[in-house]
């Protein structure tokens, strides 16, 4: 790309050709005022708060539509620039209500700011004001559309970058308006992002709306607990009370956007009903007691089962979005006692290589480049429900590459498909094979003999090899599996299917996870085949083991096996006829009021410190951004504290940060171990195998989400997305 010379406001500066004068001058730290002009959108250019004195030119233009050329001199402070800017600012003020005392925007408005420096204390229109209805856009964004000022930010926001135009412009002049187009909430999943690019206060939350003004928020960064990416997020509180949750910029992960179920989880730390104090089942009924009594009790049920069964009859079974520290010690504890059986993944079915893969599961490349890809290949995975923010990646590379999938379901796609294949579940590792089928017909002799054999009943069609076509023919290309092939009952194929694909190919590949810290549980060693960075350990009982088949004890960490588990039912009924089931739980509600005999009170996101690793293998840190309430205390103080009651050895932590060290000082030391998987024996059985259920969904994914209230509001909370045809007889 080519270079130019331009000065503005007497620097002088280089920049490429094509681009604005606004880009350039933010690159620069040279400030100029704005409204409708935000770096992830389009040039609209409606607002023309950005005028700037160019050299050469009669009347002052628009920065942000405006494209830079050679020996370009631009002011900003000129007489001629601030007055066009005083002008656009009186125009704005024209209809404007004064709302500042009551607007939730009060103290962060851009309007409100910019009114301040280009604004006057009397307006010459004395005309009455417009007053516009306002709009009912749902349970997550409140409206007062008679501040709005026609930016069109919400309105491309939903055309460009999600690919869904919910919300648009009617009518002309004075009269138009910003709105649905017909009276419909906002329904995607990513909907609350308008009101962050809101310059006024015509867009704001809801759930928050009236409880607290900008100025008395302090800011606290943390992670977002919910899915795999690890969206970075700043959390506003006031007095030790979370008011809302906001997206903090990381280019890397979440860009500058967060997904609604990300920004508005917060409501079941501050309004749902928590567990405060711990609690032991005496006679049927729930007592309140002291962290000694409970901890006690525990230790000594869980001494008598691990004793009496040598480990065998005792399990933990650990929450996908618990932290990696939490983890790594629920899993030293239990091997301490010599009990193997620990597992996160009880969305899983095939258990076949648990003694061969990686340390770390995610990808194996970069999260940002899903948005330079020439071709992308989706097997099973509905990200639109499961990582919504990865949807917004790949929609962005569609607009030059192409995007393919193979789903045994009907997606919901925001981005146009050059080829699907939407084979019965049963079909699914065949019709991906079908691929590898096809890529082998072209690369012959890049292909083993072995393969060649285990191919040889393959017959692929126009459809495969055409995907074949454009995974060799782009630049940048990769396979993506998504979270509904890692529950497939048979995962570990689709697995190698994607490794041989993709290194024949030479394609990207990974699988995303279900919830947001599976990279981190299997580090830390909260699996029955391994420890800590994948040290050999004696094998033992896998989640579907342990919740089909029963075990006398329990150690339930952060999860609701009953509800997000494969086996709900089985499970409830094993725990029901358990001797003693221990509960690290936030919650004083739902079913495990009737199974569980003793509940510990752990803090919940933002309120506890701790580190999630996410698929691309990032490791982020957090401290507790407010305080938990009543006697409730960090899982990892808890799960230390037992250590010590055991009297094992390594449990003198004072931080997690201490945890954190030691696992990532042996990580360093170990690596990040890639063994390359076995190539499956047989293409698949001929036996029928159970089919995959419904989707959990995207507002019921753990146990946080599910009492979000206002996320239970919405049309997604009551559906399952993906509907699945079971095998035919």
């Amino acid at each position: 790309m080519g270079k130019v010379n331009i000065e503005i406001d007497g620097k002088k500066l280089v920049a490429d050709v094509g681009s604005m004068i606004i880009e350039v001058a933010d690159d620069a730290d040279i400030y100029i005022p704005r409204f409708c002009y935000h770096k992830k959108l389009s040039v609209a250019a409606n607002c023309r708060m950005c005028m700037v004195d160019v050299s050469n030119l009669p009347k002052a233009v628009p920065a942000c539509a405006t494209p830079v050329a050679d020996g370009m001199v631009i002011q900003t402070q000129t007489p001629k620039a601030v007055d066009a800017q005083k002008s656009v600012m009186e125009f704005l003020l024209i209809n404007h209500p004064l709302d500042c005392p009551v607007c939730d925007q009060g103290g962060e408005c851009e309007l409100q700011d910019l009114s301040v420096g280009y604004g006057e204390d009397v307006s010459r229109y004395v005309e009455g004001k417009r007053v516009v209805k306002d709009k009912d856009l749902g349970p997550l964004i409140s409206t007062d559309m008679t501040r709005c000022i026609h930016c069109t930010r919400c309105v491309r926001f939903g055309q460009e970058i999600v690919g869904i135009r919910e919300m648009g412009a009617t009518g002309r002049g004075e009269h138009v308006e910003i709105g649905t187009y017909i009276e419909s909430t906002m329904d995607s999943e990513v909907s609350a992002n308008i009101i962050d690019l809101c310059p006024v206060g015509a867009l704001t939350a809801k759930p928050s709306r009236y409880k607290a003004r900008a100025w008395e928020l302090r800011e606290s960064p943390s992670i977002a607990a919910h899915d795999c990416l690890g969206s970075n997020v700043n959390v506003h509180h006031r007095r030790g009370e979370i008011i809302r949750v906001v997206p903090r910029e990381n280019e890397a992960i979440n860009e500058v956007w967060l997904s609604d179920r990300d920004r508005f989880s917060y409501q079941a730390l501050t309004d749902g009903k928590r567990l405060l104090q711990p609690k032991i089942k005496k006679n049927g009924q729930w007592e309140s007691c002291d962290w000694q009594t409970a901890l006690n009790f525990a230790m000594t049920e869980m001494k008598r089962i691990i004793g009496a069964s040598n480990g065998d009859n005792f399990g933990a079974i650990i929450g996908n979005n618990s932290t990696t520290e939490e983890s790594y010690l629920a899993q030293k504890i239990l091997r301490g006692l010599g009990c193997n059986n620990i597992d996160f993944r009880t969305r899983r079915r095939d258990f076949s290589a648990d003694d061969k893969g990686n340390v770390r599961s995610g990808l194996n490349f970069p999260l940002q480049d899903l948005e330079h890809m020439d071709a992308t290949l989706l097997v099973a995975g509905d990200l639109r429900h499961e990582q919504p923010l990865a949807t917004l990646r790949v929609r962005k590379s569609t607009g030059f590459g192409k995007a393919m999938a193979i789903n045994p379901f009907d997606g919901e796609y925001n981005f146009r498909l050059s080829h699907e294949i939407q084979p019965e579940p049963h079909l699914l590792a065949n019709e991906f094979a079908c691929v590898l089928s096809a890529v082998a017909a072209k690369k012959d002799d890049a292909i083993s003999a072995e393969i060649k054999e285990w191919l040889s009943g393959v017959e692929h069609n126009k459809v495969h090899s055409e995907m074949a076509d454009e995974l060799i023919a782009g630049e940048q290309t990769c396979i993506l599996l998504g979270v509904y092939a890692q529950e497939h009952p048979q995962a570990e194929t689709i697995n190698w299917l994607g490794e041989q694909v993709a290194k024949l190919t030479d394609s990207k590949w990974g699988y995303m996870t279900q919830g947001c810290n599976a990279a981190g549980n299997k580090l830390a060693g909260a699996v029955p085949n391994q420890s800590e960075v994948g040290g050999r350990a004696t094998l033992g009982k896998n989640a579907k083991q342990m919740l089909n088949e029963g075990l006398k004890g329990y150690l339930i960490h952060n999860c609701e096996p009953d509800v997000e588990s494969l086996w709900s039912e089985q499970a409830l009924e094993n725990f029901n006829n358990a001797e003693c089931v221990i509960a690290l739980t936030s919650y004083d509600d739902g079913r495990m009021l009737d199974y569980a005999n003793v509940m510990l009170p752990i803090a919940g996101n933002f309120e506890t410190s701790g580190t999630f690793i996410n698929i691309e293998g990032i490791w982020q840190s957090f401290a507790a951004a407010v305080a938990a309430p009543g006697d409730v205390r960090p899982a990892w103080k808890i799960l230390r504290v037992l250590g010590n009651l055991f009297e094992l050895n390594g449990f003198d932590y004072e931080s997690s940060i201490q945890i954190r060290d030691e696992l990532r000082e042996k990580y360093e030391v170990s690596g990040d171990k890639k063994v390359s998987r076995k190539m499956p024996e047989v293409l698949c059985s001929s036996e029928k195998f159970e089919a995959p259920r419904e989707s959990l969904g995207l507002y019921r994914v753990d146990p946080m989400v599910r009492r979000a209230e206002a996320l239970q509001k919405t049309p997604k909370a009551s559906t399952h997305p993906i509907s699945i045809s079971r095998v035919k007889t």
